[in-house]
């Protein structure tokens, strides 16, 4: 029998300066899961590591970390993603040998759900192409959060990544989003490093139309979650942006549309 492959959530804090207790983000289930796996698959070992010694101070660990088998992700994959077709799908493949040998095999992102807004996605295309069970556990998904809380079409939306870091073809790519979210209906969701919110977020204020909505969402499951979702004319209008979406050190969803 073949083992199954467990896209296993982290904590949102990863990087973060306070960490929330992991039993109040991910269910029980999902860390009695984790902690029976012992071949890993994940962004970082680092922090896969601190996530497996949150999950055993909860659930004894099938085997002590170093006799785990945790195997990172090419680096070219966190840079520019590994869902193209043209990701190494052999080598993906090698990957899960432990699994076509009748073993479990766990993938874990730095934060969040592996495969959506990290690399995941060729390992899972691998899998599949192996007649492997893949098991998606439950967990935070901070994008999915963010729309919750934003009141924005949740029945239409779309995922960009990041936008350009020069603030000149920032705007631009902001309006080209701006007229597909006014024309379709779809809501517009992208983040972006920390240190770089307080310039995002001055950019889409000033760039986009007064009637569009635009959405902020800053450390979602940490200890002081805050979402904001305004038009963009009020958001104008406001004296100061508050404290807590400008933090450089948290992370921040963004959104906009109708």
């Amino acid at each position: 029998m073949k083992g199954k492959l467990y896209l296993v959530p982290a904590p949102l804090d990863f990087g973060c300066d306070e960490q929330t207790p992991i039993t109040d983000v991910i269910p029980n289930g999902t860390l009695m899961a984790a902690s029976r796996i012992q071949n890993w698959i994940c962004e970082n070992a680092k922090s896969t590591r601190a996530v497996l010694k949150r999950i055993a101070e909860h659930h004894p660990l099938v085997c002590t970390l170093q006799e785990m088998t945790i195997t990172e992700l090419a680096r070219e994959a966190h840079k520019k993603g590994d869902h193209t077709a043209t990701s190494d799908n052999a080598a993906s493949q090698a990957l899960l040998d432990q699994a076509l040998q009748g073993f479990d095999i766990g993938l874990m992102s730095e934060a969040g759900m592996p495969a959506i807004a990290d690399p995941g996605s060729s390992v899972v295309r691998a899998a599949h192409a192996l007649g492997i069970e893949v098991v998606p556990l439950t967990g935070p998904i901070s994008l999915i959060l963010a729309l919750a809380a934003s009141g924005l079409n949740g029945q239409n939306f779309a995922f960009n990544g990041y936008l350009p870091q020069d603030s000149a073809t920032r705007k631009v790519r902001i309006q080209q989003l701006e007229k597909l979210a006014l024309t379709s209906g779809q809501t517009q969701i992208f983040i972006e490093t920390p240190y770089r919110n307080a310039a995002l977020l001055a950019d889409l204020i000033s760039t986009l139309q007064p009637t569009t909505r635009l959405a902020c969402s800053v450390g979602l499951t940490l200890t002081n979650p805050r979402t904001v979702s305004l038009l963009v004319k009020d958001w104008r209008v406001k004296k100061e942006i508050p404290e807590s979406l400008l933090a450089n050190k948290l992370p921040a969803i963004f959104s906009f549309g109708m």
